[in-house]
């Protein structure tokens, strides 16, 4: 038997004493009771805490970073469900197919002008990068921050990461995770293999998935076939196949982007200058497109998604896409601009175009880009509708605005209608005519305005200024003029281009008695399960651009039809069966290049142009009642029908006459110097008018002594000599630019001159 050490045993037995402890004494001062504990630091040391806050950090972080990032040895997609886009009532308009079109092709079976042009246009470094440009980089971050404009700077290999992995979502997460993976399969493929990929799986709008399928659905033919043409025209939609697809809303985006592919080919040394030049001149045929009952808005409804959610979304996300397309009123609008235009085909009228929307609430009800989506005399793909083009007179009422709210002119203001030449220092005169060729002497603003006479607008133009006109118009929705000093006084007759699109924001806002609100296309945006993505407030917030008393005076005008009648006589198709309130407008250009009519009410607004897509002239016959105006009376009537019937929103039902705002008066006023008669007019003939609150003229007009040619009685201009001419008392008025106007004389007054900028 083993004796035990007693001293080894005693230690044991005060270990398990003291593991068995579970209550300590601090406050006992016996030494004996107190039992010796290993010390625990009650604080960490900075250094400790540095460590582990770091190291927490560095989890999180990967966590965030990594977590459902997928891991696998395959590229490969999610499955898709179709985007579905519905008008305001649920009728299907558009559905973005789900099933992918692809076909894939080896590397070596795609022409070397496909791989060369994808290169050049998409990552030019492409042989040199481990899977993401430092350059590229660097130049999106330069853009993103102090441009305010998003560009990925992705390679093609990113790019296809992108589409193979992960979502299309603008994060940083995201990103971080797409430089990751991309570095991963740079690892496992080689470069050519990675091409191949990338020209097999990336998306080129529709359902077409890789380049051989692309060709097949842009061109019918196989990519082995593809011209350098057509090779540079899909290389260049990856980028945005919505924006750049010639089936899309903007098909001369496709074009555009093709000649920049050949540049960026001839930068890099692929093609020769030569070569581009015969690949732009090449006539593209391409294959017919789908057939759309809206084609031109849903494609732009379409370019829009694409812009919001990606491109992948849209195409193959499961979106459920309301607008605010009314599909009937769609079909109508289509049906009288396809009529109509072939009415006019005997006076060299090629295409037409209109755009109806609500103005309270931007709404875009109908869309017609051309007479036909699928013709091909006139490019029937252009949608007109964001296209460039002069306005004519349709501007004016914009010029006329601005003066009214800045109080330059009343609607009684005598305007003269005179031989007038503007001297523009360092400018040759200009000296504009009227549409009739004749003059008109004093012309009260409401009669200029309604007749469309061109040299009052001029002169108004003069009171406002270039400068300060072009700013207000910008405010009012134009975004085309830009830089005032590319202009002149011809602008206010239509010498800076417009688009309908922001005619119609400017008109809607007049509508909206001065208030700028934004056109919408979307209702409501769900996706496949049913989540709301997006809803359009029932109360849509706008911007106040003008006050709503010259908004009112300015609708006022153009809905009288008594202001228009002497260059449109009483029963033209600017008044509206059933609908007197209309204000509405016309436009023509003096060389018969456009055509418009807009009009509006609070319910409905409506867009009409014709014309040629190629700027080629009309015949002489079209005018502005000749015109678009029969499209336009054909489209208000049905618009107006159906909303002043309750039809968009039951409390809308009847007229909607233009409110009078609080700051408005009435007054009776001479009808031929435009003031309160005064002991000079007290037997002139009075008409009523509505006034800004304190601007009501007053002594505007007085009898005196003009000189006058003695033969021909005409007033006297600054060269006669005296002996050729005497003295008359005559009625005079003087216009807001100070130009003296004879009422009473039986001779026409003599052409004057006119300094601009006023002093």
């Amino acid at each position: 038997m083993v004796k035990k050490n007693p001293k080894l045993v005693a230690r044991k037995l005060a270990r398990k004493k003291q593991l068995r402890l579970t209550k300590i004494e601090p406050k006992s001062t016996d030494r004996k009771s107190r039992i010796a504990l290993p010390k625990i630091p009650t604080r960490l040391s900075k250094r400790t805490k540095a460590v582990l806050l770091v190291t927490a950090i560095f989890i999180s972080f990967n966590i965030w970073l990594f977590w459902g990032i997928p891991i696998t040895s395959e590229l490969s997609r999610p499955e898709a469900v179709s985007t579905k886009i519905y008008d305001r009532n649920g009728k299907l308009i558009y559905e973005i197919f789900s099933d992918k079109k692809r076909s894939p092709v080896p590397l070596e079976g795609v022409p070397a002008h496909v791989v060369n042009a994808t290169i050049a246009i998409e990552d030019k470094d492409f042989y040199k990068h481990p899977g993401f440009s430092i350059s590229g980089i660097a130049r999106a971050l330069y853009k993103n921050i102090f441009r305010k404009s998003f560009q990925g700077g992705s390679t093609l290999t990113q790019q296809l990461v992108k589409n193979a992995y992960l979502t299309p979502d603008r994060t940083i997460r995201r990103k971080a995770q797409e430089l990751i993976l991309s570095l991963l399969v740079e690892a496992r493929y080689s470069k050519n293999e990675i091409l191949e990929r990338y020209l097999n799986e990336i998306p080129y709008g529709s359902t077409a998935y890789g380049i051989e399928a692309a060709s097949e659905l842009y061109f019918g033919k196989s990519a082995q076939e593809l011209s350098l043409a057509e090779a540079a025209l899909l290389a260049g939609l990856p980028a945005a196949p919505s924006r750049y697809s010639p089936f899309g809303s903007r098909p001369e985006f496709a074009r555009a982007r093709q000649e920049s592919v050949l540049a960026r080919m001839v930068e890099d040394g692929y093609i020769t200058s030569e070569e581009a030049g015969g690949a732009k001149a090449e006539e593209l045929i391409f294959s017919e497109a789908q057939e759309l009952p809206a084609p031109h808005f849903v494609l732009w409804v379409k370019e829009q998604l694409a812009e919001r959610y990606g491109e992948t979304v849209v195409e193959q996300g499961g979106l459920r896409v309301t607008t605010t397309l009314d599909l009937d009123l769609q079909g109508f609008a289509q049906e009288a601009v396809a009529e109509e235009v072939s009415d006019l085909e005997h006076l060299n009228v090629g295409n037409g175009a209109a755009l109806v929307v609500k103005p309270n609430t931007g709404e875009i009800l109908a869309m017609v880009g051309s007479k036909d989506y699928n013709a091909s005399d006139e490019d029937g793909k252009v949608n007109v509708i964001f296209a460039n083009r002069q306005p004519g007179s349709s501007i004016k009422p914009l010029n006329y605005a601005f003066a009214l709210q800045n109080k330059k002119i009343t609607a009684s203001a005598p305007l003269a209608d005179i031989p007038t030449c503007f001297a523009v220092f360092g400018q040759a005169p200009y000296c504009p005519q009227n549409y009739d060729g004749q003059f008109h002497g004093a012309q009260q603003a409401r009669f200029a305005l309604g007749n469309s006479y061109n040299i009052p607008a001029v002169r108004v133009l003069a009171l406002n200024g270039l400068e300060e006109f072009v700013e207000f118009a910008n405010s009012m929705g134009i975004t085309t003029f830009t830089d005032p000093s590319q202009y002149g006084l011809s602008l206010t007759l239509g010498g800076g281009e417009v688009r309908p699109y922001d005619m119609a924001v400017a008109f809607s806002t007049l509508a909206n008695q001065g208030v700028r609100k934004p056109l919408t296309a979307f209702i409501k945006i769900e996706d496949w399960s049913g989540k709301v993505l997006y809803k359009r407030d029932e109360e849509v917030e706008g911007v106040r651009v003008i006050d709503p008393e010259p908004a009112f005076i300015v609708s006022h005008i153009l809905h009288d039809n008594n202001a228009r009648s002497a260059a449109f006589g009483t029963g033209s198709y600017l008044n509206v069966r059933g609908h007197p309130e209309v204000s509405v407008k016309t436009g023509t250009t003096n060389d018969l290049r456009d055509n418009w009519t807009i009009g509006y009410t609070e319910q409905a607004l409506v867009v009409t142009w014709v014309g040629n897509n190629d700027n080629s002239p009309m015949g002489g016959a079209v005018s502005g009642v000749s015109g678009a105006s029969p499209i336009w009376n054909r489209i208000m009537k049905e618009a107006l029908d159906k909303a002043e019937g309750g039809y968009y929103n039951e409390s809308e039902k009847g007229h909607a006459w233009p409110k009078q705002p609080a700051g408005i008066v009435g007054a009776s006023i001479c009808a031929n110097t435009g003031s309160v008669p005064n002991e000079h007019t007290a037997d002139c003939p009075t008409r009523f008018e509505y006034f800004l609150e304190g601007t009501v003229p007053e002594n505007g007009s007085g009898r005196r002594d003009i000189l006058v040619f003695n033969d021909t009685g005409m007033p006297a201009n600054e060269e006669a000599l005296p002996e050729q001419v005497h003295p008359e008392s005559h009625l005079m008025i003087a216009d807001p630019l100070e130009t003296p106007i004879c009422l009473d004389c039986t001779s026409p007054m003599p052409q004057v001159t006119v300094r601009y900028p006023l002093r």
